[in-house]
């Protein structure tokens, strides 16, 4: 259980760093700094988006789901806003398309380890 957490915080924080590599308004000092922020928002994950959901449930479910990314957004900007100035996204547009980007890549990353795990 350990072990997977620390590997998703890890994976999450090389998605991070492909977002700043991909957009020139995202930025981040380096792959510690990666690190960190991958665990505030593993931590505003927890704590912070399921009252986000629960609070925009309505919208959510009129948009089948994709009010989600704005949510991922919102994580996002509270995490670059504690993290200041060694994680910055200039815009809340950089930060949704960001968001979709860190996912897709987190998606893709979490389904290569686990086929590899099984093999």
């Amino acid at each position: 259980m350990l072990l997977r957490g620390i590997l998703s915080i890890v994976l999450n924080a090389v998605a991070l760093l492909v977002a700043a590599q991909i957009f020139s308004n995202f930025h981040l000092d380096g792959f510690s700094t990666a690190i960190v922020a991958s665990i505030i928002l593993a931590i505003l994950n927890v704590i912070v988006k399921p009252i986000l959901i629960i609070l925009t449930l309505p919208i959510t479910v009129l948009t089948m789901g994709l009010f989600l990314f704005i949510i991922n957004a919102i994580t996002l900007m509270i995490t670059q806003s504690i993290m200041k100035p060694a994680f910055e996204i200039d815009g809340f547009g950089t930060a949704v398309i960001a968001a979709l980007v860190i996912s897709l890549l987190n998606l893709f990353l979490n389904k290569l380890i686990r086929d590899t795990m099984r093999t």
